[in-house]
């Protein structure tokens, strides 16, 4: 008889258990009306191509591989979790055909034609720049550039070592490997790379590239690998990690943070003001004023680092202006990022690029290098006065991704989206030390 009396009651409790998990933050019921209304979108190729119809698909999709990527097992803990499962599913969608082209058009708008990918990213700059202590940004700045200088130097060592263990020459190890994955990406690194060694040898861009961008997409997925690895390691042994911090604060007292006042929706609105503006003036110094310094393109988001910089250091932005323009930063990395991750998968991930550079020596090779960015990176901010988790994430993996939407994969994937302005530095600065590097080397090796 009890067991007969439990079981109703057993019951009601697994329906109201159900009826409580929430999915991105929604009701069960909530969610499932959701996506019920993008599904007869799908089904009746029915969806606005434009900002609306495409925040809405990435919105509904981004939710339910987030929960899925974030509670399954290993996959959460070694691979990165919920942003790398929703960027993996969505490129999925597009290799398999599930998503239509009228989906896609609309995913694409809101990541190309309407620049979400450039607000995130200037957001998250401004934010994560404008919060760290004025004397504390200063002493990172400087001793960051040789941090990544010494993570090419491991990268460079640890090729060329595992390129003779597969009998391949130096000169191709540094040209057609180490050069590509540090290079700062695709379009500032792989592209303008194939540039130079056309310039410099005479043989054809496509030749280069293809190659390139083939080891450089096989890198990539090990930097968002050992990113989810080396935030196991920083919880395993505390004294190596910062938790997101890259300076270790040792010689700062606290008394030196500044102390905001109350932060108001305004102040927050001010900070999507800054972040807009300083992506304007970085914009305009990229394209007009001062392209270029010694030959070298110099990145719009590498301006927009050197001016949230000088912004921070001048004064003029009160502790409760920067608290506002943290606390958006904080909102588009913890509650916008799972949307951006089916952009980026849909718009910047190839996934019959990725399986048709899938053999055993670019695997290999690509990992070892990879692996020798991290070591020198560490190492070398050790030395300088940085935690080495935090700098062989950013002087090493973040020079060894496919630049801005793979300074956001790795991040994510080691829950340090505040290191956002470090990663820029390595993507867009680094990559173009790299180009330097590599005219040198192509001239050398013709």
């Amino acid at each position: 008889m009890t067991n007969i009396s439990q079981a109703p009651a057993q019951e009601k409790k697994g329906v109201a258990s159900l009826l409580d998990f929430k999915i991105f933050g929604m009701p069960l019921p909530l969610y499932a009306l959701a996506l019920i209304t993008l599904l007869l979108s799908h089904f009746n190729n029915a969806l606005p191509v434009d900002m609306v119809g495409g925040l809405a698909l990435m919105f509904i999709i981004g939710a339910i591989f987030g929960e899925i990527g974030k509670r399954l097992p290993l996959f959460n803990k070694y691979i990165g979790g919920a942003p790398v499962m929703i960027f993996l599913v969505a490129a999925y969608f597009v290799y398999a055909g599930i998503f239509t082209q009228k989906e896609i058009d609309a995913i694409t708008n809101v990541m190309d034609k309407s620049n979400f990918l450039n607000l995130f990213i200037s957001v998250l700059i401004t934010g994560a720049i404008l919060s760290v202590n004025r004397k504390l940004l200063l002493k990172s700045l400087l001793g960051y550039i040789p941090t990544i200088l010494i993570g090419i130097i491991g990268a460079a060592i640890f090729g060329i070592a595992i390129g003779l263990c597969f009998g391949i020459p130096v000169d191709r190890i540094l040209m057609l490997y180490v050069l590509p994955i540090m290079g700062g990406g695709n379009g500032a690194g792989a592209v303008p790379l194939s540039e130079i060694y056309h310039s410099v040898t005479g043989r054809p861009r496509e030749e280069y590239y293809s190659t390139a961008i083939a080891i450089l997409t096989i890198a990539n997925i090990f930097a968002i690998i050992f990113a989810a690895l080396l935030d196991v390691i920083g919880k395993k042994y505390p004294a190596l990690t910062g938790n997101g911090e890259l300076v270790r604060k040792a010689s700062f007292r606290a008394e030196d943070d500044e102390q905001a006042g109350p932060i108001t929706h305004r102040e927050t609105a001010v900070g999507l003001v800054l972040a807009t503006t300083c992506f304007l003036l970085a914009y305009v110094m990229a394209k007009a004023i001062l392209p270029s310094i010694g030959g070298v393109a110099i990145h719009t988001f590498a301006w927009m680092v050197l001016i949230v910089a000088a912004l921070n250091a001048s004064g003029i932005c009160s502790p409760e202006i920067k608290a506002g323009a943290k606390r958006l930063s904080d909102f588009f990395s913890k509650q916008l990022l799972w949307v951006l991750m089916v952009g980026v998968g849909v718009c910047y991930t190839d996934l019959q690029e990725i399986i048709d550079a899938l053999t055993f020596a670019n695997i290999i090779i690509a990992a070892v290098i990879v692996i020798g960015a991290i070591i020198g990176a560490a190492i070398g901010g050790w030395l300088i006065g940085f935690f080495p988790v935090e700098s062989a994430i950013t002087a090493g993996l973040c020079m060894a991704n496919r630049g801005g939407s793979g300074d956001l994969e790795v991040l994510s994937a080691c829950n340090r989206m505040n290191l956002i302005s470090y990663a820029q530095i390595s993507s867009r600065l680094g990559g173009g030390i790299v180009l330097i590097i590599a005219s040198v080397v192509f001239g050398m090796m013709v």
